[in-house]
């Protein structure tokens, strides 16, 4: 008889590792699968059904065919994808200066100060901030009260329900999600090359365009990614700020699913609202030349 051939310790190593690494991994894929994979799935096949009478349903198309049939609905889908855009775009314009002189500028106890208050806006929550502003810029607020002491304005000044109103509150609510991963990225710079840039004859402009940018695109990337799907999906900032006609995607999904009890509409827009998202954020790594890998890592 044969004796079975002995289990080495290397091998009792590996399938350790190997299960270990299995556990750890656990918690993630099931929350993955649990909490995004399966319930896309669903929101997929509640999009795909029609209902005909009370709990009697049956394959349709009806659901995305009155979404592209109603024009309220598709101008709503791009004004949103639009003005997405746009924000994510100013989020950008003004939170590079900012990351850059955080990250290179400052030093020591002051760089910690100064990014310690791009994070005290968010120790409140997103609807706290958004009154705020609200309270900044209603009718009877502070900035209207102040224009007409200083004799700018004869009268009250109301600078809500509009969409430059919408836009500052969601630039302000994203700020925070551009300048982290810039800050991160802007920090693994080398000084040493920019003073090269320099001293080989290049200003700020070239010095910015041809080092600084090119070795913070991950990170531009990476926070663009995030404020634009922070954006698209946000719900309070559009209709506290713009109110009853601030024309925001998500709020149709809210009356679709909360209003009129329509699960299965609801669940077609939203679902076109993912498929937008992930159309927008694939064309933009396109042209950053970045991948997902890069950005995430």
């Amino acid at each position: 008889m044969t004796n079975p051939a002995p289990v080495t310790k290397g091998g009792k190593t590996s399938g350790t590792i190997r299960f270990g690494a299995v556990l750890l991994a656990m918690p993630l894929v099931l929350w993955l699968f649990l909490l995004v994979i399966l319930p896309h799935i669903d929101l997929l096949l509640v999009s795909l059904h029609e209902r005909i009478s009370y709990g009697k349903y049956e394959f349709s198309l009806i659901n995305y065919i009155e979404f592209f049939v109603e024009p309220l609905y598709w101008n709503t889908y791009v004004r949103t994808a639009v003005m997405s855009i746009m924000a994510t775009v100013l989020t950008l314009v003004i939170g590079f200066p900012v990351s850059y002189y955080i990250a290179k500028m400052m030093r020591g106890k002051g760089k910690s100060i100064l990014f310690l208050l791009c994070l005290i806006p968010f120790w409140v929550s997103e609807l706290v901030r958004t009154f705020g502003w609200m309270i900044l810029l209603r009718e009877s607020g502070v900035i209207s009260n102040f224009l007409q002491w200083a004799g700018i304005a004869d009268g009250p000044v109301e600078m809500l329900y509009n969409d430059a109103t919408i836009m500052v509150g969601l630039v302000y609510t994203s700020m925070l999600f551009m300048v982290v991963p810039l800050v991160s990225v802007l920090d693994s710079l080398d000084d040493s090359l920019i003073e090269a840039g320099y001293d080989l004859g290049g200003n700020a402009f070239t010095v910015t365009r041809d080092i600084v940018i090119p070795h913070a695109m991950p990170g531009i990337a990476s926070g663009c990614i995030v404020v634009f799907m922070l954006t698209l999906g946000n719900y309070l900032t559009p209709n506290l700020l713009g109110g009853k006609d601030s024309l925001w995607f998500t709020e149709q999904i809210y009356t679709q699913f909360i209003t009129r009890f329509n699960w299965e509409s609801g669940s077609a827009f939203g679902f076109l609202l993912l498929v937008l998202s992930s159309l927008i954020v694939w064309f933009g790594l396109k042209i950053s030349r970045q991948t997902l890998s890069e950005t995430v890592g």
